[in-house]
């Protein structure tokens, strides 16, 4: 893998202390002397990195006013949006907005997958799930991560639709940082594993509308389940 230039560690290490919120939505960002005393590196270098979060419109240049950080939601650079979402400190709002992202593209694959996933598939489905079972009696959290997220593999290949699985690839690190956050509930396990279920018969009677809704279930469950356990109930409400 090619290292980053300079101008990218010092991007970063800015987008780093945004996502931190050392910088939150809003703030002006300290000036070039400052910032390249802070990361020991010259003001031509700060002003490329500080030029490349722009271009991410994470950044917006205000002539005589300065450089303010943009809300979250006009960022124009996915990858930086991921890592605020699985690195930033109560973000609510990205975590109530990421399952519903997940609700509009699952709830379509299940229904897809309803009608051309193969008897394999189903096999792996039910292994999946009784490997959640099995690591939720055992209190093995990692485990039962791992079966939840092969779980949802299965059923976003068996969608036969080739930009489904493309467009969730980049997901899947924060959703193994989300999944293992929720996950570490009881609860949450349980009402996993039932909807679980409900996924895997409506995927065996071959039934779309069926699939389409115990997926739509789930995610309303884990939405609910978020809201209940995880987050800040008056943090969702401002969202």
């Amino acid at each position: 893998m090619a290292r980053k230039s300079l101008v990218g560690v010092v991007a970063d290490e800015l987008l780093d202390r945004i996502i931190a919120g050392e910088f939150p939505p809003g703030s002006v960002v300290p000036g070039e002397l400052e910032l390249s005393a802070k990361h020991e590196v010259s003001r031509m270098t700060v002003r490329e990195a500080m030029k490349t979060l722009e271009a991410q419109r994470i950044l917006s240049v205000e002539r005589g006013r300065g450089t303010f950080v943009t809300p979250l939601n006009q960022w124009g650079s996915l990858e930086a949006v991921l890592r605020a979402a699985s690195e930033g400190t109560n973000d609510a709002v990205a975590a109530v907005q990421l399952i519903e992202l997940r609700r509009m593209l699952e709830t379509g694959a299940c229904e897809l997958a309803a009608e051309r996933i193969s008897g394999q598939e189903l096999s792996d489905l039910q292994g999946h799930l009784e490997k959640m079972r099995g690591a939720h009696e055992s209190n093995d959290l990692d485990a039962f991560v791992k079966a939840d997220l092969a779980f949802h593999d299965v059923i976003l290949h068996a969608s036969g639709n080739v930009f489904v699985a493309v467009l969730f690839e980049p997901l899947h690190r924060v959703l193994e940082a989300r999944r293992a956050e929720t996950s570490a509930f009881a609860e949450i396990q349980e009402h996993a594993i039932s909807h679980h279920r409900n996924i895997a018969a409506a995927l065996e009677s071959r039934n779309s509308n069926e699939a389409r809704l115990a997926m739509d279930g789930h995610m309303q469950q884990t939405l609910d389940d978020l809201k209940t356990y995880v987050l800040d109930p008056a943090a969702t409400r401002r969202g």
